[in-house]
């Protein structure tokens, strides 16, 4: 006899056909053999699904050689079509049942690959098949490839009953796959506490629906039911909160953000048929499967009657024209989709990502991903065209290139864009100072504003008597002209989410009017310098404000100084060292008493700040922004530490995807009692708020604490729009 370490020792890949033989091999012919849930355990559930259905065409992919369709054959179930890859088992069980179940057919097929028409089965019972193919190490590939393989043989109202284990990893995929069109429930099978298997087993039931139509998971998990694995069940129930959470907000009406996948699920439709006026939001590219990032907006012409150039046509927006109303509004887009002359055009906007890249390798990174979006023309077979508006970059001056060891290449460069504002009566062209991070695809670290130095009188009369020699040596000078004749404008905000940030304030604005008033200073904490431009923003804007920034790079302090007019003082010190350690350090240093130090040496009772605005080289994270290590329970808990008995974190958050969102926010949740976000239309930036207690916070008069904050700031920002943004998520 074969014992049973051998027979699992040949099963080292659940996903090789060459195991598979060798285990049935084995384990010899004549016998069964169920990897969990008994036929006993599932009888009387599937036959309540089953009821009436006797004349059901039924599939059973990855049959191995389980009782399953032998029992239901047994129950009058005829119509079942049996299938595995193992030609060792297929062979034995067509021996064990040719003669007394012949109507029951076995076919060598791998279920990945059917080889059945569309709509070919009523039920397609899976047991254990699912898992089988998703071990960890694997991926989700193969998968992925049988759930489509199942969805596209199933008829439309057929039913797909999963027995699972349900791991974390095999609902991650399940449950997002089957969101669009599809009726689902759940319940645990209940198994004595003999069972052979100490795993809980459950059955999910997807229905086949009309596309595009969403509902909200149908959990049957009894908490109380005997001898039911409850930590299995909770983990799973869990699961299907979030699911359901997710499946909601595609049925409120708000304008939802879909990922390429969710389009391709039938999200909003049939992709291949162009319905007019159809118009969504999504995300294109993803990692692993591309090089970037796009946030796109798919649209279908209002009017299908005229003539149009293109069927489906692509329409690229750069960063510095994306706040235009021609496209950052619905209008204005619908304007665009009628004066290209497509039948459905895909607008895709670049952001900071996207600053250095040519748009050669844009393109080429865009094709693949717009193919499932491109409507069914038969007739015409050219590629999808490209247009674009022009790059926004009218003159570029570099200015230095360097690269450090902690960084990597950076850039800084002086820039003049196109009609900046739209304002086409501007006599003085705006001119910029950029800092760029080539690690993370050309991102704009920073943007500044410069300006001249208004000159005085007396100098004035001394350039009118210089020389042309003079005249013409400066002509000859870079597009910043003469060094000493521009600044930074520190009152000038260059990214949008810094403009949050600030907004953000208003959650703690009576804290900072009490701490102005009373001239106590407020300890700020910044990870993350760039090129300064935000700390110097809020020296001059809040001078009421102690501010501490904390930057691991030596090399950005001495590029902020030198190229973007960052200084020093009493008020803004710069500490060079690891941003985490430092908030530990000082976390356990304060941790314990109701006062904390700031940075002038003395004690205070007041509200403290602590902004994270650090990006991420290490993008398998799927983190742009921050670095995965300040989303880590151990730093959000030191956070909370350092914050004391209130105050406000803050964190820039740059996502890749919604999942790598719902984790942080998850996280952020768990540790404190307070989270608010507020995501900006036009970026891909999300700025979150969290604090460990309502102390200071400002919840339920926004508009008025929005008002105070305003009063108090020395530079111009738009408190009142942002504020209308603020979403509370806990």
């Amino acid at each position: 006899m074969v014992t049973t370490p051998a027979l699992l020792g040949a099963l080292d890949d659940f996903t090789s056909r060459e195991n598979w033989d060798k285990f049935f091999a084995l384990r010899g012919g004549g016998d069964s053999f169920e990897w969990y849930a008994e036929w006993a355990q599932i009888k009387s559930p599937l036959r309540s699904l089953l009821l009436g259905a006797e004349g059901a065409d039924i599939l059973v992919p990855g049959c191995g050689s389980s009782v399953l369709s032998e029992e239901l054959y047994d129950l009058g179930f005829r119509r079942i079509t049996n299938i595995d890859f193992s030609r060792v088992i297929v062979a034995d069980m067509l021996r064990r049942h040719a003669r007394v179940r012949p109507e029951m057919r076995w076919r060598v097929m791998d279920m990945t690959k059917m080889q059945f028409p569309d709509g070919s089965f009523d039920y397609i019972l899976d047991k254990g098949g699912l898992d089988a193919l998703m071990e960890p190490e694997v991926g989700t590939e193969l998968g992925m490839k049988y759930l489509n393989e199942a969805k596209r043989v199933l008829k439309l109202g057929g039913k797909f009953v999963c027995f699972t284990l349900a791991e974390s990893h095999v609902l991650d995929l399940l449950l997002p796959e089957f969101r669009f069109g599809w009726d689902l429930s759940i319940q645990a099978i209940a198994s004595e506490r003999s069972s052979k298997s100490a795993f809980q087993t459950f059955m999910v039931v997807m229905v086949k629906g009309k596309m595009g139509v969403v509902h909200t998971i149908e959990s049957r998990l009894d908490q109380n039911a005997k001898y039911c694995n409850m930590k299995q069940a909770n983990a799973v129930i869990h699961a299907l909160q979030n699911e359901n959470r997710i499946r909601e907000s595609h049925t409120s009406g708000v304008d939802v953000l879909f990922s390429l996948r969710d389009l391709q699920l039938g999200a909003i439709g049939n992709l291949k048929v162009i319905v007019p006026g159809r118009r969504r939001q999504l995300i294109l590219g993803e990692q692993g499967s591309s090089l970037y990032c796009y946030k796109a907006v798919f649209m279908d012409a209002k009017n299908q009657t005229g003539v149009f150039a293109y069927h489906c046509g692509v329409f690229i927006v750069p960063k510095a024209r994306a706040h235009e109303w021609l496209f950052a509004s619905e209008e204005g887009q619908w304007v665009v989709v009628e004066s290209a002359k497509a039948a459905r055009l895909i607008m895709v906007f670049l952001d900071s990502r996207h600053a250095n890249a040519d748009i050669d390798v844009i393109k080429k990174d865009l094709s693949p991903l717009l193919k499932d979006l491109e409507p069914e023309y038969p007739e015409d077979t050219d590629p999808i065209p490209f247009m674009m508006a022009s790059d926004g970059v009218k003159q570029r001056d570099i200015l230095h290139e360097v690269t450090s060891e902690i960084t990597g290449p950076m850039v800084v460069e002086d820039v003049v864009y196109e009609n900046v504002d739209g304002d086409q009566s501007c006599m003085s062209e705006k001119m910029f100072r950029r800092l760029i991070f080539k690690r993370s695809s050309g991102l704009v670290q920073s943007e500044a504003l410069l300006i001249s130095d208004s000159p005085s009188e007396e100098t004035d009369n001394k350039s009118k008597n210089s020389s042309t020699a003079s005249k013409k040596k400066n002509q000859k000078k870079g597009l910043s002209g003469s060094k000493n004749s521009l600044r930074i404008e520190h009152s000038y905000l260059g990214s949008s989410y810094h403009s949050s940030i600030i907004c953000g304030l208003s959650l703690a604005a009576s804290a900072l009017t009490v701490a102005a008033s009373s001239g106590e200073k407020i300890s700020t904490t910044i990870v993350g310098l760039g090129a300064g431009s935000l700390p110097m923003f809020l020296r001059g804007c809040l001078p009421f404000l102690d501010i501490e920034v904390v930057e691991l790079d030596p090399m950005m302090e001495e590029i902020a100084k030198k190229y973007f007019g960052f200084s020093m003082d009493e008020q803004l010190k710069v500490h060079l060292g690891d941003g985490i350690k430092f908030i530990e350090e000082n976390a356990v240093a304060d941790h314990g008493t109701s006062t904390h130090s700031v940075p002038n040496g003395k004690n205070s009772t007041a509200i403290r700040i602590l902004i994270v605005d650090v990006d991420s080289s290490d993008l398998s994270s799927g983190l742009s922004c921050p670095h995965v290590s300040f989303v880590e329970d151990a730093f959000l808990k030191s956070a909370k530490k350092f914050l004391s008995a209130g105050g406000l974190l803050i964190i820039n958050l740059v996502a890749r995807s919604s999942a790598v969102r719902e984790m942080v926010i998850s996280r952020l949740k768990v540790v404190f009692e307070h989270l608010y976000s507020l995501q900006l239309e036009e970026d891909v930036n999300e700025v979150l708020f969290a604090s460990p207690s309502e102390r200071y916070l400002e919840i339920d008069h926004l508009d008025e604490a929005a008002a105070k904050l305003k009063a108090m700031l020395k530079y111009p920002v738009d408190v009142e729009s942002d504020i209308k943004n603020l979403q509370r998520l806990q």
